[in-house]
């Protein structure tokens, strides 16, 4: 089971990093500041560039800690914030299937950060290592919340999106 726990935890996190590594840097075929901060301020986060490089290092922060087992109820909220905010705004309206653009893969993604850090990270972990009892149901939930939270005020910060402005 410890091995299992481990390749999710790498998988899943390794994932993240790579996909805010996109958003911050421009790596493995990602647009960079300049071009998420672009798409973002279409979607009504106002300045783009900030919003694009808080997205990109709660991605890349969050993936890290996950894939190190490393204060995993943060890492939870921190992927599961901007996962809730990515289903809000792009992918809620192109239904559940990720072939259609829909929310099926950041759901997918967010319920194993809550799921990681409601079991635990798991021996192979820095947080195995270093005994923090820091996982169970309290946590998870804790996380959840923290996330829904935090997205929800990034939402309600939104201006409305560009295309749906009056002219």
């Amino acid at each position: 089971m410890a091995l299992g726990l481990l390749i999710l935890r790498l998988v899943v996190g390794l994932t993240m990093a790579a996909h805010g590594a996109q958003k911050l840097f421009g790596w493995f075929g990602g647009y960079g500041l300049a071009g998420t901060g672009g798409f973002l301020e279409q979607l009504g986060f106002v300045p783009g560039r900030r919003h694009a490089l808080f997205a990109g290092l709660a991605e890349v922060g969050g993936g890290l800690l996950l894939a190190l087992g490393l204060a995993t109820p943060l890492a939870a909220m921190l992927i599961t914030s901007v996962m809730f905010v990515a289903i809000a705004t792009v992918h809620i309206k192109h239904g559940f299937f990720n072939h259609n653009q829909g929310y099926e893969y950041n759901l997918t993604v967010a319920a194993v950060a809550v799921s990681v850090a409601m079991i635990g990270a798991g021996p192979f972990s820095v947080d195995g290592a270093l005994r923090l009892q820091d996982a169970g149901p309290v946590w998870g939930l804790a996380a959840l919340l923290a996330a829904v939270v935090g997205g929800a005020v990034q939402l309600a910060g939104r201006k409305a999106p560009a295309t749906q402005k009056a002219n």
